[in-house]
């Protein structure tokens, strides 16, 4: 453990000798990964399927943004807003859970689904007649974390090694993904764990041996969109500015995709389905140009869409051969052996 640890705080050193744009990637990777472990709270333990996600996400960046830049001309530190958008995250957490208790399958699906888009559209509109998220212009001039006097925006020298920007969020982001982990990790085996998977199994026989489903079920949503809100706020101070499109219904798919890809339910491997997912379009982004002009001569399809051709093909054969997700939990392999059987 010890030496993992030490390969992740010297990562970004080496990262850095490719270009800076590898931390930056890095950096959306370990936010990709938050959100999936959010989701796999609602989807994975609890059972309740979300395609309204990106919502939450979206909320804790607003969050974030309103108060934290020239918009409102309010400057508060991160460590305030962070649980701020946490909070009002969780809260939109319950306003979805509530009207959808009895729904679910494919209608919970089609419900969260809409939300997304609701709360997506509300961003785009609510310029007037109060300006209050400066519609599709998206807001600006977000501050930057700052700790004690020191800004994650500027470049620092340390011990004779150049500190970037990127870099310091990596850092900052490592220890909050390690500090959600744990709390996954406390969660999973405590009774709240317990209950979230006797819900997902059978609801009515859960009900009838006196677990509150109804609580239970706006727990599980309540805490998923607070990890989404965390996410959503450390987004914006990263990349300074945010607008609703950046949180269209892709995002949400792509962490559904996270979850199931890595194995619903294992928290082990929807991290792996989170970095995979987050790593492997980029690294095929810098690799397609130059193997079709290595091989023909010249540029053949665009590069985006054989990489996302070859990304979609990749996903099918898991799909195929891997049903269960790559690291799938010991409770969902039993299920789909027994289903064979």
């Amino acid at each position: 453990m010890a030496l993992i640890g030490i390969v992740l705080v010297a990562l970004p050193f080496a990262l850095s000798q490719a270009g800076t744009a590898w931390v930056r990637i890095t950096n959306l990777a370990i936010l990709f990964t938050l959100l999936a472990l959010g989701l796999n709270i609602v989807v994975g333990f609890a059972g309740l399927l979300d395609l309204g996600y990106v919502a939450f996400y979206a909320v804790g960046a607003y969050a974030y943004a309103l108060l934290a830049s020239p918009h409102f001309g309010l400057h508060l530190p991160f460590w305030v807003i962070l649980p701020i958008g946490a909070a009002v995250a969780a809260l939109f957490g319950v306003l979805l859970g509530a009207p959808t208790l009895k729904l679910r399958g494919d209608y919970l699906a089609i419900v969260t689904l809409g939300f997304g888009e609701i709360v997506r559209i509300f961003l785009n509109n609510l310029a007037r007649p109060v300006n209050i998220t400066n519609g599709p212009q998206g807001i600006t001039g977000i501050d930057p974390f700052s700790i004690s006097g020191v800004s994650f925006a500027k470049t620092d020298t340390f011990m004779g090694a150049m500190i970037s920007g990127p870099m310091k969020y990596y850092w900052f982001l490592l220890v909050v993904l390690v500090a959600v982990i744990a709390i996954n990790l406390r969660l999973q085996n405590s009774r709240i764990g317990r209950a979230w998977e006797a819900v997902r199994e059978d609801e009515t026989a859960a009900r009838a041996m006196g677990i509150d489903t109804t609580q239970i079920k706006l727990l599980a949503f309540a805490m998923g969109a607070s990890f989404g809100g965390i996410a959503g706020g450390l987004f914006a101070a990263i990349q300074g500015f945010i607008s609703p499109e950046s949180f269209v219904l892709v995002e949400s798919i792509m962490v559904v995709a996270m979850v199931v890809l890595g194995g619903m339910g294992n928290i082990w491997g929807v991290i792996l389905g989170a970095l995979l997912l987050s790593f492997v379009p980029e690294i095929l982004r810098y690799t397609v140009e130059p193997l079709q002009k290595a091989v023909f001569g010249r540029m053949i399809v665009e590069p985006e869409v054989l990489r996302m051709l070859i990304f979609g093909f990749a996903l099918v054969l898991v799909m195929l051969f891997r049903p269960a997700g790559l690291l799938p939990s010991a409770v969902r392999k039993r299920e789909l052996a027994e289903r064979k059987a």
